[in-house]
């Protein structure tokens, strides 16, 4: 039985395989990249901004189905104008004081136009001297202004006419300065730099030192002031405080005088 089960494993491994004529298909040859049907059209060009055409202004206005069309339309027209070519009148007080020494000094300045340019007319001064600035600002940043104008001195002192040139603006850590130089009628040159700022202690009681350094040729003067004012109102603030001056014409004195006064805005 052994023997004849050999036999047929022996004939078995010897058949040819019926499928040996088959022979597996070549592959088929790779097709060329077909073109993108949309190749020959290019996209238009980007137009500039602003070449752009403004869009129409909307003449449907809802809200004048609820009120009154006539309030609404003084309501667009003052929107137009904060967002667009909006200008503005401005009275500031910077101080109005009088001394222990029974001297009254002053600062304030009357400036109208918009965000960009401005023109301001500023004065100062105490009993027996005042000057009158003219100036145009010109926006020269987020921050500062460029300015630049004539100054008139009036009173005990020499009348004469300067030249003004300087910048004003808002320092880092939130202080107020003004740099300017000014050129005499009679060829003199001199300087002031002027720095101020407001610590609040409450919402309305404010803290306010300032210091102001005028330089010239064989005269100069440093004033140094600490305000505390309190807000009656945004605009209106009464205050007393100390202002320290030195004097270095060749004197070389100093003084201490306790001031009360007013800083007001409109």
């Amino acid at each position: 039985m052994s023997l004849a089960l050999a036999f047929a494993a022996a004939l078995s491994a010897q058949a040819p395989d019926p499928h040996a004529h088959h022979h597996e298909p070549a592959p088929a040859p790779a097709k060329p990249p077909t073109a993108a049907p949309h190749a020959h059209h290019h996209a238009p060009a980007p137009v500039p901004i602003d070449r752009l055409a403004a869009p129409a202004a909307p003449s449907d206005h809802a809200a004048d189905r609820l009120f009154d069309p006539t309030a609404m339309a003084a309501s667009r027209e003052v929107l137009r104008r904060e967002h667009g070519v909006m200008r503005w009148n401005l009275v500031k007080v910077e101080r109005l004081e009088i001394s222990d020494h029974d001297q009254t000094i002053w600062e304030a300045e009357v400036s109208t136009g918009g965000d960009l340019n401005r023109l301001a007319l500023a004065t100062e001064g105490h009993d027996g001297e005042a000057e009158v600035q003219l100036l145009g600002r010109r926006a020269i940043g987020p921050y500062f202004n460029f300015q630049a104008g004539v100054r008139h001195d009036l009173g005990d002192g020499p009348n004469r006419t300067y030249a003004t040139l300087g910048v004003e603006g808002l320092a880092p850590y939130w202080i107020e300065v003004e740099a300017n130089a000014f050129l005499s009628d009679r060829g003199g040159l001199s300087a002031r730099l002027e720095a101020m700022t407001d610590y609040r202690i409450t919402q309305r009681l404010i803290l306010e030192p300032r210091a102001e350094l005028g330089l010239a040729k064989g005269a100069s003067e440093l004033e140094a002031g600490l305000r505390i004012r309190y807000a009656v109102t945004p605009q209106i603030a009464p205050y007393a405080g100390v202002v320290w001056t030195r004097d270095f014409t060749g004197r070389d004195r100093s003084d201490i005088s306790a001031v009360v006064g007013l800083s007001a805005w409109f």
